[in-house]
């Protein structure tokens, strides 16, 4: 399962439903993790899960989190630059780490 750190910030915005969206620059690292993915079509839309952790120590806290994805500029006050083209992962669900979105 693909698991992307976050600063804690963010994280904890997720973990509250404030944040509903996530991003991620648009280059090949990140186009080939996501192309790789298995999907599920829900609502229309085909959906994915992986794990959010609050940065990068093993024991940090983690959660799963199903989403579509896009790309588009985001908003600045979760994270984007202004006029910045990023990898929108849009938020669906949210679990703990002990269960699956």
């Amino acid at each position: 399962m693909l698991t992307l750190p976050i600063k804690r910030r963010w994280f904890d915005m997720i973990m509250d439903g404030v944040k509903k969206e996530e991003y991620r620059e648009i280059n090949h690292y990140y186009m080939t993790r996501f192309k790789n993915l298995p999907r599920t079509m829900i609502d229309g839309k085909p959906q994915a899960i992986i794990a959010l952790r609050a940065g990068y120590r093993a024991d940090s806290p983690k959660c799963y989190i199903r989403f579509w994805i896009d790309t588009g500029t985001g908003r600045t006050e979760w994270g984007a630059e202004p006029g910045k083209e990023y990898i929108r992962l849009h938020i669906e669900t949210v679990s703990a780490a002990n269960k699956m979105a």
